[in-house]
């Protein structure tokens, strides 16, 4: 008697062999990729390697010249009939990426509308959802990244990690399945960071698939299911983040990790004496601030004025 074994579940995302040139130049040069349900997978590498291309062939940003990209079951960007591929029309290219979450390096929110009405406007205007749905749903998304007490402020009123936050938000109103982030911390200043990572670290623990562009590697190393480092658009590396981070095994893969470590250093020197400069200013401002006082004839004294001993000391009322 045989037990029959229950088949292994389909990957969210299936790439096969993915091929894309601008120009007669070849920025992937067939890309294979699994990413299963609930999973973490961070494509590192250096710039031009085909990672944000990649990312944008997902969601069909960018038209595929050759290969397949599945997601869901769903073949991304076309039909196919008896192994012939046909074009989708734009509407129904659309109607996938509603799927798809996408958060760019720039936040590209309406700067016309609110943090809240930015949330609302895809669920509103691209799903039929009601204004009054709309906006209970974004009012907890907001909450749920920060940001419970800016549902009425503009673009131009947010840092960069406030807006960067909101833009995951709107992403997420459209309950995708699917979260792709296209270095989204590289725009912000160090300090603001840790913001934006706080929140894809949560979005990770709840389960959501994400596929990240990213050079910050504690992110990769600590949320990571899986590592792909890409150079001269192929995969050269991938596994488990104590492998392709922790030992590498391609000489590609090494000396990037020794660049970027050179580079995550001369940040922290770099973010230590600002912080000693501003330190400094506060201290500097102090200082000055009490020797005016000392030196002002009209800055109000502290104590008691000094009396001679032929003047009895002056009353003062309200005491």
């Amino acid at each position: 008697m045989t037990t029959a074994t229950r088949p292994a579940e389909a990957p969210l995302v299936h790439a096969v062999n993915v091929m894309k040139s601008f120009h007669g130049n070849e920025v992937l040069k067939g890309i294979d990729l699994d990413v299963r349900r609930g999973e973490v997978v961070v494509l590192l590498g250096p710039s031009g390697s085909g990672k944000t291309t990649f990312l944008r062939c997902i969601n069909q940003l960018e038209t595929i010249d050759g290969g397949r990209i599945w997601v869901d079951g769903d073949l991304m960007g076309y039909a196919d009939k008896g192994g012939q591929l046909y074009r989708l029309t734009d509407k129904q290219i659309a109607a996938q990426r509603r799927d798809i979450g996408m958060c760019f390096q720039r936040f590209n929110l309406f700067p016309h509308k609110t943090a809240l009405e930015n949330v609302m406007e895809a669920p509103v205007q691209v799903k039929g959802v009601k204004k009054k749905d709309a906006r209970k749903r974004g009012i907890e998304l907001l909450e749920r990244v920060g940001l419970g007490d800016k549902p009425a402020a503009y673009p131009a009123q947010l840092s960069g990690g406030q807006q960067q936050r909101v833009a995951i938000a709107r992403a997420l109103a459209m309950d995708p399945k699917l979260m792709l982030f296209d270095e989204p911390t590289s725009a912000l200043d160090p300090e603001l960071v840790g913001e934006v990572l706080a929140v894809m670290r949560e979005l990770a623990a709840s389960g959501m698939t994400m596929i990240v562009v990213t050079h910050e590697m504690g992110f990769a190393r600590d949320v990571a299911d899986e590592v792909v480092f890409m150079d001269g658009g192929v995969v050269v590396e991938q596994g488990p983040p104590s492998e392709v981070i922790g030992n590498p095994r391609h000489p590609r893969t090494k000396d990037f990790l020794r660049r970027m470590r050179a580079e995550e250093e001369e940040q922290a020197e770099a973010v230590a004496a600002a912080l000693s400069v501003v330190q400094a200013n506060i201290a500097g401002t102090g200082d000055e601030a009490g020797d005016a006082k000392a030196t002002d004839p009209a800055a109000p004294a502290d104590a008691t004025p000094a009396t001679t001993p032929s003047e009895p000391p002056a009353e003062r009322s309200g005491d």
